[in-house]
């Protein structure tokens, strides 16, 4: 009898102590904010350049309302949506100058970076306007810093979104190739040096998906939507030499729709 009194007793203390702490763990949980507000950083693959329809408030970052982050936005109706993505962005102009939105309401991000710190622009220009071996050198220079450089960078743009948002689902998107090999191309650039600037994507996206693992972030390759659709290929989601110049090489408002918005929204 005196066993069960005290089994009773016991069982009892210990349901009263769940409960307590069972409803403090709620009260706790119920003061603190939901983080669904959204967040786009990063260059000009996330501003939409070459997409048009620019916010005309946004002058020379050209973000663009055909970019994957705003289709994505019109779509899910986040709690609140912020781009502070610009055309030519490096990783410390996303340091010194994108961060500003994110904070602990932020429950989604997403970030295209990288390109322009290993001198994308640059090793294009080189590639159309000079020789193989000029376009083959400058490539092979641009996946050194890629090798060698930008995980640093990466990681220092990591750790901040991570520090600053730290309840947020943060999306890291690779870029895609630029040409179809062997495809309908029958002037411009040699094979060869397609075929490098395509590693040199590889290159970038390996890197660039290494770091963000390593910092619990979700990476989206966008080769697989952009099959098919590379330039060369007779039906290019990206542009190749244009007027205005910028928006060369740049995803077309199909390659925004139809390459990087599925890729965002799958790792999303």
């Amino acid at each position: 009898m005196r066993l069960s009194r005290f089994a009773a007793m016991t069982s009892a203390f210990f349901v009263t102590t769940a409960l307590a702490l069972t409803g403090a763990s709620a009260a706790a949980s119920a003061e603190r904010p939901t983080a669904t507000g959204y967040v786009a950083l990063g260059d000009s693959y996330s501003a939409g350049v070459g997409a048009g329809s620019y916010d005309s408030g946004s002058g020379s970052c050209k973000r663009s309302t055909k970019a994957y982050p705003a289709l994505w936005a019109a779509a899910h109706a986040p709690s609140s949506y912020r781009s502070t993505a610009c055309s030519g962005a490096r990783t410390g102009d996303v340091l010194n100058g994108q961060l500003a939105p994110i904070d602990s309401s932020t429950g989604l991000v997403s970030i295209t970076i990288g390109g322009n710190d290993a001198g994308f622009a640059d090793t294009m220009t080189t590639c159309a306007l000079n020789s193989e071996s000029a376009c083959l050198s400058r490539v092979a220079q641009a996946v050194d810093y890629i090798r060698t450089t930008l995980p640093g960078q990466l990681d220092g743009v990591y750790n901040a979104i991570g520090q600053k948002a730290p309840a947020a689902r943060v999306v890291v998107l690779g870029y895609p190739h630029f040409y179809k090999i062997g495809g309908s191309c029958s002037a411009g650039l040699s094979e060869k040096s397609r075929t490098a600037i395509n590693g040199a994507a590889d290159e970038i996206n390996s890197v660039t998906a290494k770091r963000a693992a390593d910092h619990g972030f979700a990476f989206a390759d966008v080769n697989a939507t952009f099959a098919g659709h590379e330039l060369c290929s007779g039906s290019p989601w990206l542009h190749s030499v244009t007027l205005p110049v910028d928006e060369s090489y740049h995803p077309t408002a199909a390659g925004q729709s139809g390459g990087y918005l599925p890729a965002f929204a799958s790792a999303a």
